[in-house]
């Protein structure tokens, strides 16, 4: 586990889990997404698992695996058991836990969501999957390349199923762009139905709106406050959207998955988490400059479980093109697996 705590944190104290995609790592993401700047400008502590090649070989979290996927074991488990250590240790308010992910990351946010759903206020999913669709690899593909519609109900009742949990139930944001050839893009309606299931609310959004230029949708629940939200960001291939913040700030860094899109998701998702209204004395904590993301915060000593996200930066960012050499073709990974899954000659 990786983790970053700013010197100066809003009250209450909140936690924001991040989760990488296939092929990344922590420091690489919160880098290429500009979390940890965010972080520091808003004053809340973050939380960056990440794989290990022993687990996958393409370091993606197994969000389809059933010993990786129940409440009580595999990755899920040890997800939640670092929750814990931050909650613990830097006296976050449980209350305050929200988690976000891309891809693989994304599916793993729906499982959190799904087997811990009274651990988090809130998550997001960028380019990921729903809870429950898959439980081998063959299903995961299958889910992934041709997303097939299922009742609301199934879908609610897979999470349902997870937990003895009953409600009320997180808040959950949608991402995911039209020309996404990685993860079809019907999986961003498969997940909103599941948790309109969840929420009681309807299929028809209750507002739809134009966000930077992107359509969003959203449906509130009786006091007025958005549940579930969802944006379809026009022509974006697999990734997660950059861009500007409300503010004129930039977050985040282009990369592999990590796409100029003109709308910041990072930032977009932090004030559907209810992060982005504090904002520390000015003249002690300023906005970071775009050439420089993630790399200036002041870090607390890490507890012993975790390494500082600026030691990994620092020893990644230091040749970034020997970083993007070193990614995989996506491609023909997916190929691969097709075929040894029966799926394609």
């Amino acid at each position: 586990m990786f983790a970053f705590v700013p010197a100066q944190l809003q009250k209450p104290r909140a936690l924001v889990v991040v989760l990488h995609g296939c092929g990344q790592t922590a420091a690489a993401y919160d880098l290429g997404a500009g979390w940890s700047t965010l972080a520091q400008h808003y004053g809340f502590a973050l939380l960056m698992p990440e794989q290990q090649r022993i687990n996958n070989g393409n370091t993606c979290f197994n969000w389809f695996s059933p010993e990786d996927t129940a409440r009580g074991g595999g990755e899920a488990h040890s997800i939640r058991e670092m929750i814990a250590h931050m909650v613990e240790a830097h006296r976050i308010d449980p209350r305050q836990v929200f988690i976000t992910g891309l891809s693989a990351g994304g599916g793993m946010t729906s499982v959190m969501l799904a087997t811990y759903p009274e651990v988090f206020a809130a998550g997001a999913v960028i380019a990921g999957l729903p809870y429950g669709i898959a439980s081998n690899l063959r299903e995961a593909l299958d889910g992934m390349f041709h997303s097939p519609v299922r009742p609301a109900r199934e879908l609610g009742d897979l999470v349902r199923n997870a937990s003895d949990h009953r409600g009320p139930w997180p808040k959950i944001s949608v991402w995911h762009g039209s020309a996404d050839r990685t993860v079809n893009p019907g999986n961003a309606n498969e997940i909103v139905k599941q948790w309109l299931d969840l929420h009681g609310l309807p299929d028809t959004p209750m507002a739809e709106t134009i966000v930077d230029g992107y359509p969003r949708q959203a449906w509130w629940g009786k006091n007025g406050e958005t549940l579930v939200e969802s944006y379809a960001i026009t022509d974006m291939a697999h990734g997660t959207p950059l861009g500007l913040a409300d503010n004129d700030q930039r977050y985040g860094v282009e990369g592999a998955f990590l796409i100029e899109a003109g709308i910041s998701s990072s930032y977009h998702i932090a004030k559907f988490f209810g992060l982005t209204d504090w904002i520390a004395d000015a003249a002690k904590v300023e906005a970071k400059p775009a050439a420089k993301p993630a790399t200036k915060p002041t870090l607390s000593p890490a507890p012993h479980l975790a390494r500082s996200i600026r030691a990994a930066v620092a020893e990644q960012s230091a040749e970034p093109k020997r970083e993007e050499a070193r990614s995989f073709d996506l491609g023909q990974i997916i190929t691969r697996a097709l075929t040894a899954a029966g799926l394609m000659k």
